[in-house]
């Protein structure tokens, strides 16, 4: 994993501002605390300035994208192994919209505003910015243009083809498996599975009633 020490200069230099005015510095985006304030940045020309900035800085900057609804331990051990891969890591994290789209209408579980709150806990992420229903699978690929763009082998969308194509905008492509045995979708269903058995007991006890009931009289 690269380790950098930061200057106190780097440290107090304001970055750019996320969009809502408030001043985002090395050190807010960098810190322990969660910071949502700071390191959500939604505004693709922000993101843009804040980026080319890192860069000028000498940070490696990683990219990683996906839905990351119900957060399990998979999510966390794959940004950390992505977060491994430079040093500053940034997470595009598909909207309410998106989501629907690539999942179907039941998804997601978690609603956007949850799940970017619930990224920022974990220790890994450095920035989190959505990508909406309008952009590409690719466009904040070629905005970041990252020293190190991290997919995951489990996204089916993302095909062997594009990795290639975005190799020339990216300095290296990382591909992981997952890292967990049951994925977000698997658990889903087993959720649904194990409501569905359990509503067709609560039905079978209350039909038996109901007839026991009937014969009785």
């Amino acid at each position: 994993m690269s380790t950098k020490t930061i200057s106190k200069k780097k440290v107090a230099k304001p970055v750019e501002t996320n969009g809502n005015g408030i001043k985002i510095t090395v050190k807010s985006i960098l810190s322990a605390g969660s910071n949502l304030e700071h390191r959500l940045v939604d505004d693709y020309e922000e993101l843009d300035k804040l980026v080319r900035t890192f860069k000028q800085m000498g940070y490696r900057v990683v990219l990683t994208q996906g839905v990351y609804d119900l957060i399990h331990e998979g999510h966390a051990a794959y940004l950390e192994t992505a977060k491994a891969q430079g040093d500053v890591l940034i997470v595009g994290v598909d909207s309410d919209e998106l989501t629907r789209q690539r999942k179907g209408p039941d998804r997601p579980i978690v609603p956007q505003t949850e799940r970017l709150k619930m990224l920022v806990h974990l220790r890994h992420v450095d920035i989190v910015t959505l990508r909406h229903s309008h952009h590409g699978i690719g466009d904040l690929i070629k905005l970041v243009k990252p020293d190190v763009l991290v997919v995951s082998k489990s996204t089916t969308d993302f095909t062997a083809g594009m990795a290639k194509e975005y190799v020339a905008v990216c300095g290296k492509v990382v591909s992981l498996p997952p890292q967990a045995t049951t994925t977000t979708s698997a658990r889903i269903r087993n959720l649904t599975i194990e409501g569905a058995e359990k509503l067709a007991q609560e039905v079978f006890q209350l039909t038996q009633k109901f007839l026991n009931k009937i014969r009785q009289k």
